[in-house]
């Protein structure tokens, strides 16, 4: 039996076909998985497996007790039942948090904000979700960009992990073939399932366009800017945390308005000597969607003006 919340996620998959967003979550989860094993084995990833595990931990039993509370609430059995299909579909949405916060943020030895991270992650798909128009909600935020600010932002002697560390271990072509491979993957993936390409290319595009912009204002080479987008790092934000497909437009005008919205944030916190610009920006166009989605639902409701009794008694409709 499908849940509220798997159709409503499926619905912003093209054509609302559930085989693709099953797709997209196992073409992913493997992937993440084996990035991180090389990441920690040979690429140079300076994190300790210590942190992987927790941020695995934290993710399933969040994600479990979530599931847990809102079935019974809803009188429904857990999505997690039902045999071993059930489980496997419901354990990506929770592997993923757990492994991006794991390599992405860098707390030195500390294991906790590893957890914290991940728990906030995963509760912002249930506390923070915007009305739709067929009386549904959606989450508002990528989960795992969510987690990332939300640390950074109130453990702010948490750093991020050097994007570096992606490829410190790599010599000659490999430097190249690694970013390559990645990029490659991602863009099959949003070919084909998620239907995000115009948004990747909207945000890449403003990117390279505020980072020119820059780059003329304050006089400095036009290269410079756009140093970043040589990175695996940049690669794996552009190809797997902007285009959530269950936290973006699935229209391509709206998408191409969100990618370039995104990097307009992004060149304006660089501006203003904000750090972690990519992660921000992301969660301040989110907000700003989910903002306009909270407004749009108020809207619908006000066309309709139920009727009203007058002192008399007698019913007045509404013109």
């Amino acid at each position: 039996m499908k849940t509220q919340e798997t159709n409503v996620t499926v619905g912003f998959y093209p054509k609302g076909d559930p085989g693709r967003r099953l797709f997209a979550l196992w073409y992913f989860t493997p992937l993440l998985i084996m990035w991180t094993i090389l990441g920690h084995t040979v690429l140079g990833f300076e994190q300790s497996w210590a942190q992987v595990v927790v941020g695995l931990v934290t993710g399933l039993s969040v994600q479990g007790l979530l599931e847990w509370v809102n079935a019974k609430t809803h009188g429904r059995p857990p999505r997690f039942q039902g045999g071993w299909p059930a489980l496997a579909d419901f354990l990506p949405p929770a592997i993923i948090p757990g492994l991006a916060c794991a390599m992405l943020l860098y707390p030195n030895e500390h294991l906790w904000p590893i957890a914290f991270a991940v728990a906030a992650s995963i509760s912002s798909k249930v506390l923070i979700r915007a009305p739709l128009e067929n009386g549904k909600t959606q989450h508002v935020f990528n989960p795992s960009n969510f987690g990332i600010v939300a640390t950074l932002l109130l453990l702010p002697w948490v750093g991020f992990a050097p994007p570096y560390h992606f490829t410190r271990n790599l010599t000659g072509a490999w430097n190249w073939a690694l970013p390559v491979v990645v990029l490659l993957s991602g863009v099959v993936v949003h070919a084909f399932f998620t239907g995000r390409l115009p948004l990747c290319a909207a945000w890449v595009g403003g990117f390279v366009l505020q980072g020119l912009i820059r780059s003329w204002v304050f006089g400095s080479p036009w290269f410079t800017p756009l140093v970043p987008m040589t990175s695996a790092a940049f690669v794996i934000f552009t190809l797997y945390m902007v285009p959530d497909p269950a936290t973006t437009p699935i229209r391509k005008p709206m998408q191409i308005l969100f990618g370039l919205s995104v990097a307009l944030v992004y060149g304006s916190l660089l501006v203003s000597h904000m750090v972690f610009g990519l992660f921000l920006a992301l969660a301040i166009v989110a907000a700003l969607r989910g903002t306009g989605l909270y407004l749009k639902s108020a809207l619908r409701r006000l066309e309709y003006v139920p009727s009203q009794e007058s002192s008399d008694g007698t019913i007045v409709e509404a013109d």
